[in-house]
């Protein structure tokens, strides 16, 4: 496979898993509501993208992922929308953010350990930590920016009791998700490339 080639498929897969990204978060295939706070399993098209073609990579798509989540919060989800009545400039940023970091950190913990290892220890790993940091820091700068806020202590006037109310089964479901797709799809599409080098 030439550069030109490699150029065109890197761009053909950073395209499609854009798009998917904008598809999952305008209909029911992205986000699982179950209570106040969403199970979103946007994470996964970013770690895919994160780990077949780097950190930057997956730092792009982690930024469209925050974007489409303030666009719901513009649109009304409730929890987002409760939070843009507060300050809509600390949403945005939350939304943004975490998302962003998330990606970027995901295809270089995948890119540190696949230089250590050829097993499949590689792929779980960044696919688990997609899900994983997306909620840490979501709800790391949540508090940050907002636990003094009448909305944010309604679910408890301390961290802890936040913390317990933010990470929940919902969010184990959701590094569970990231895990198993992530990794499953990685390996499959990696292989696919690597055939085709050989074509």
């Amino acid at each position: 496979m030439n550069n030109k080639k490699i150029n065109l498929y890197k761009l053909t897969l950073t395209s499609i898993l854009i798009a998917l990204i904008f598809v999952m978060s305008f209909t029911p295939l992205g986000y699982l509501n179950i209570g106040v706070v969403s199970i979103t399993f946007i994470s996964i098209p970013v770690v895919i993208g994160a780990i077949l073609e780097g950190p930057a990579i997956g730092m792009l798509l982690g930024a469209v992922f925050g974007i489409t989540s303030f666009i719901q919060a513009l649109k009304g989800d409730p929890f987002g929308s409760a939070l843009l009545s507060i300050n809509p400039w600390f949403t945005a940023i939350l939304c943004l953010v975490p998302r962003a970091l998330m990606g970027f950190l995901s295809g270089l913990i995948f890119k540190a350990i696949s230089n250590k290892t050829t097993s499949k220890v590689s792929y779980i790993t960044a696919s688990f930590s997609s899900g994983f940091l997306n909620t840490i820091f979501f709800v790391g700068l949540l508090l940050l920016f907002f636990f003094k806020s009448d909305y944010i202590q309604s679910f408890g006037t301390t961290v802890p009791a936040v913390l317990t109310a933010m990470i929940t089964f919902n969010a184990v479901i959701e590094w569970i998700a990231c895990t198993v797709i992530g990794t499953a799809v990685s390996v499959a599409v990696n292989k696919a490339v690597k055939h085709q080098k050989k074509a």
